[in-house]
């Protein structure tokens, strides 16, 4: 039997809703739901009425950030979906998410609780600069495509891995700038790429 290709997907953003998760885990350190003051905002931080933490509260806040909460994240609308379409026209999913590696069977169990199609999980560092912490797990992966929504984390990887960016909200985005020329294909969401992806290999399959 030919081994599935993989389609390499990240969680946060991708799969799985964030800034809801955030803005729960905002409420159980300070007992208050924050508000929404600008819901195109990429970072949860600005999306929300929230303050910028220091010390104790910073702590308190990061407490939150357990093996409950990276094992309760809602989905994004329409992503079990797009998966099982993708999973269903032959590709295996694997998660290559930027998450301690404490947490990884915790996001294994959540996306399993939401339905995804999904029975592999790679947990890797998270990184700022420089090239992708996810590099070394797409080299040994070797998709054929690798989904994730933010720009800095293609830097590095593989040329023959089809670069997707999912966009999704504009405003302090960092998916911007001359880094967007390696991309070689942008999306709104997780749904389009599927559309996408299942569209253009039918029609590359049909030219064969």
């Amino acid at each position: 039997m030919a081994k599935k290709e993989i389609i390499a997907l990240d969680g946060d953003g991708v799969l799985l809703d964030y800034h809801t998760a955030y803005r729960f885990a905002w409420e159980r350190a300070f007992g208050v739901l924050p508000d929404i003051v600008d819901p195109k905002a990429y970072w949860a931080m600005d999306r929300y009425a929230v303050r910028r933490l220091e010390g104790g509260e910073r702590e308190r806040f990061r407490q939150c950030f357990d093996h409950v909460h990276w094992s309760s994240l809602p989905a994004l609308p329409g992503t079990v979906e797009a998966c099982h379409r993708l999973h269903d026209a032959g590709y295996e999913l694997v998660c290559v998410t930027a998450i301690g590696l404490e947490f990884q069977e915790a996001r294994l169990a959540n996306l399993r609780t939401a339905g995804f199609p999904i029975e592999r999980v790679i947990a890797t560092p998270m990184a700022l600069y420089g090239d992708s912490p996810k590099v070394a797990a797409l080299t040994e992966l070797k998709p054929v495509a690798f989904v994730d929504d933010y720009l800095p984390y293609f830097a590095g990887i593989p040329r023959q891995v089809h670069a997707a960016l999912i966009l999704r909200e504009p405003n302090g985005s960092p998916n911007v700038g001359p880094d967007l020329q390696s991309i070689d294909s942008r999306h709104e969401d997780l749904p389009a790429f599927a559309d996408w992806w299942l569209e253009t290999s039918r029609v590359r399959a049909q030219g064969t």
